[in-house]
């Protein structure tokens, strides 16, 4: 069933998160807007440089300081501004309420301990279990998660494992203490295509086992057209389109999305006896520390107006949920 707004459980509103250093501010995010409904999945796209993991890391108060800082904006969780709370506070729900799988194991998994000695840390912190116990559930929730041999597999140390058995550790360790919301940063982009399917299919019996919402961060449109309900899409550290996964792909509107999707090769495209040529997106992510005047992505766009260089549209809702950031939609883009 669809989520409406009223099981909205997370609520970002014009977050703001900026890198300094001697060149100047990088604007990561620079009033980013979106929510999450219980039991959805929520897609954020764009390039390397978009600001999709920053906003992630923002989320879970994560961001070194220095150099990056949240300088505006409210997260809404049941109720609190997770911005405004103490870092005490925020270990609280940080793994426990809202968890995290990131893009590489190795470098989230501690090398020196076992797999079952991690997974159980997160019993023993959140739900005060005694050792044996903690080391039970972690038995059962890498079965849950289908690493074959559990019982042997606590004991063994993250090295030991292969790419797809770490991922599915993490997601593990993710999911140990039943968490609202399960964001997860790009946990395919290390692995080969087989294991890539594994991991999504396990990520989509998960969610409905535990009815975690999921944001899922992507730079691949054809994974997230098989896992989301609605999809974010961002580039330079803005929200350029957003929309349902079906009105997305049927109605795509900003000409950084139609870019995004013409670079997805799709089996069999041919054309009189000819592969068709995957299209580019000419150029590269301006620096976010020298954004251009108007639009962002003006510099890159085909269908560049003269509007577009001198003024950024703002996010404008066109049609019944779906939102887009482009003159070229607007009622009077020449004003």
């Amino acid at each position: 069933m669809k989520p409406s707004d009223t099981d909205r459980i997370l609520d970002v509103n014009g977050l703001k998160t900026y890198f300094f250093s001697s060149r100047g501010a990088a604007r990561a995010v620079d009033g980013v807007s979106f929510h999450l409904s219980a039991g959805e999945v929520l897609g954020v796209v764009g390039e390397s440089g978009s600001g999709k993991s920053v906003t992630a890391q923002s989320i879970m108060r994560l961001i070194p300081d220095p150099p990056g800082k949240i300088v505006d904006g409210r997260i809404q969780f049941d109720g609190m501004n997770l911005l405004g709370l103490t870092m005490q506070q925020m270990r609280l729900i940080r793994g426990n309420r809202i968890a995290m799988i990131f893009q590489e194991p190795m470098t989230s998994l501690n090398p020196v301990f076992t797999i079952g000695n991690q997974i159980s840390e997160m019993f023993i912190l959140h739900r005060n279990a005694s050792r044996k116990d903690a080391l039970d559930a972690s038995i059962e929730m890498l079965d849950r998660v289908q690493i074959p041999a559990p019982k042997r597999r606590i004991n063994e140390y993250p090295h030991q494992l292969s790419g797809g058995m770490r991922q599915r550790a993490m997601i593990a360790m993710a999911l140990s203490c039943d968490p609202e919301i399960l964001i997860a940063d790009e946990p395919t982009t290390a692995l080969d295509v087989t294991v890539q399917a594994q991991i999504l299919d396990l990520m989509i019996k998960l969610k409905e086992d535990f009815g975690t919402a999921v944001q899922m961060i992507t730079h691949d449109l054809g994974v997230i057209a098989e896992m989301a309900d609605r999809i974010v899409v961002m580039y330079a550290g803005r929200v350029v389109e957003e929309a349902s996964t079906v009105e997305l792909f049927q109605h795509t509107l900003h000409p950084y999305t139609i870019g995004l999707l013409e670079s997805i090769p799709i089996l069999g495209s041919r054309t009189a006896g000819e592969y068709k040529r995957l299209s580019e997106i000419k150029g590269m992510v301006p620096s976010l520390v020298d954004l251009p005047e108007g639009c962002k992505f003006c510099d890159r766009c085909s269908r560049v107006m003269t509007v577009c260089r001198g003024r950024e549209p703002e996010l404008t809702e066109v049609a019944s949920g779906h939102q887009v950031r482009c003159w070229l939609h607007m009622e009077s883009p020449s004003s």
